[in-house]
């Protein structure tokens, strides 16, 4: 009698990631990029990350700095555009496309940290200079719109919030096919410091014949930083969705992440050969210690991570 293979284990959820990495830098296609660094790139790829129990595709293989991304994730809620809120905090990540403009329009070639310091200390200054023009919050939860006049010119009407809007809709027809956050706003991309990278939030409702009701999350993001970018992304989806479904009396479900443009930068080969190197283990969890009465109502305290104990950080130069 022949013998039953022996089931394979199942794998890490974020091996999955790594395998993305590893095709993206054996096999994708060199191209020159809008920063001239160059990157290998594949044109379209899935992720999928299982959020219940707590869990989180936080990864395990390099430290992931999960609070910075939520408090990015929180300012996004905010509709707030300058980064002085962030620079405040300690938050770096939106630092670099302000400096870059500054010093294009000025010809003062101060260093980075002397500009961000200049944006903590003077308002004045940080209102000028630190503003990012209607980037992703400020179409989440403003989206303009406008309105005819009795004499045929149009004027500014109420901004759409997105954000409460699909609140409500989970609510009250979970079934909808329409609980969809947009940051695409194609009248007003090219007043963006950097145009929305993960644009479109869609969000499905599932078991409701069981009556365990999940709230999946299918983010589409149309170009991806592989190595710097999508750790955060993965994490900042993650959170929302856990967000959406304690504010709307649901489980968290299935994260399904989808890439367009999805690339590694030439110059991250380090990162990219030591990350590989690595094997990831544990499985971190997300608790949310209290549900505030709304979802623009969070604090950085209210999200406390289990069990993650990270190999140590790996860094890399960012591509503005």
């Amino acid at each position: 009698m022949a013998t039953q293979p022996i089931p394979s284990a199942v794998p890490h959820p974020e091996q999955q990631y790594l395998d993305l990495m590893h095709q993206i830098w054996t096999s994708g296609s060199e191209r020159v990029d809008r920063t001239g660094i160059g990157t290998r790139s594949v044109a379209g790829a899935m992720l999928r990350f299982d959020l219940a129990d707590g869990a989180m595709p936080l990864l395990t293989t390099k430290r992931v700095y999960w609070k910075t991304a939520t408090r990015e994730m929180l300012w996004f809620l905010t509709g707030e555009t300058n980064i002085r809120p962030l620079v405040l905090q300690g938050v770096k990540i939106w630092n670099e496309w302000p400096h870059a403009r500054y010093v294009k329009a000025t010809g003062d070639d101060i260093a980075l940290d002397d500009f961000v310091e200049r944006i903590a200390d003077d308002e004045a200054f940080a209102q000028k200079w630190g503003d990012l023009g209607p980037v992703y919050g400020k179409q989440w939860v403003d989206w303009p719109t406008y309105q005819r006049r009795e004499d045929g010119l149009f004027e500014k009407g109420p901004g759409i919030n997105q954000v409460a809007d699909v609140v409500e809709s989970l609510k009250h027809n979970p079934g909808s096919r329409r609980h969809i956050i947009e940051g695409w706003n194609v009248a007003e991309v090219d007043q963006m410091a950097l145009p929305p990278c993960h644009k479109t939030y869609q969000f499905h409702v599932a078991g409701q014949e069981t009556g365990k009701r999940r709230l999946n999350c299918m983010l589409y993001q149309r170009s991806c930083d592989v190595a710097l970018g999508l750790p955060f992304n993965l994490w900042s989806a993650a959170l929302l969705n856990r967000m959406l479904a304690q504010q709307t009396g649901l489980e968290a479900g299935e994260l399904i992440w989808m890439g367009g443009d999805v690339h590694l930068y030439l110059n991250h080969a380090h990162l990219i050969e030591e990350q590989l190197s690595r094997t990831p283990s544990g499985n971190p969890t997300l608790e949310i210690t209290r549900k505030p009465e709304t979802i623009f109502d969070y604090k950085i305290e209210d999200f406390v991570v289990h069990d993650y104990a990270p190999l140590p950080p790996i860094k890399a130069p960012v591509a503005v």
